[in-house]
């Protein structure tokens, strides 16, 4: 019998609001956990926050571009965290079209809209919950 791989759960933290995301075990994961706690600036861009994580990964082969809203991605170009809730400057209609193809590492628990209340340059923070 197979077991489920197990999946972690992240905290992110602005000044007006946070969110938990659920995130699928990968090696950028894997990676982002061991730098966890990390604190950052927020950028938006579009429909979207990124942030600098300090972690640096490769990207994975199923990286992809085109996500949908609430989707937690690794955007390996800048190594950071991208969270896209909407259309960005080059999305086609409703898509969130990230930068490049970034490395998808799961899904916000809650309303991805929150991340609207994100303002450029916001301090940001990201720690694993425990269970």
């Amino acid at each position: 019998m197979q077991t489920q791989p197990s999946q972690a759960r992240i905290r992110l933290s602005w000044p007006s609001g946070h969110l938990t995301a659920t995130l699928d075990d990968t090696p950028t994961t894997q990676a982002l956990i061991t730098a966890l706690p990390l604190a950052s600036s927020a950028r938006t861009w579009g429909e979207e926050v990124y942030f600098d994580t300090g972690v640096s990964v490769s990207r994975e082969t199923d990286a992809r571009q085109v996500v949908e809203p609430g989707t937690v991605a690794f955007w390996t170009d800048g190594d950071a965290l991208a969270l896209p809730y909407g259309p960005t400057p080059i999305s086609r209609g409703d898509e969130c079209r990230l930068a490049s193809p970034c490395n998808v590492l799961g899904r916000l628990d809650g309303d991805p809209r929150l991340l609207a209340t994100v303002r450029n340059g916001d301090p940001v923070r990201v720690e694993l919950v425990s269970d």
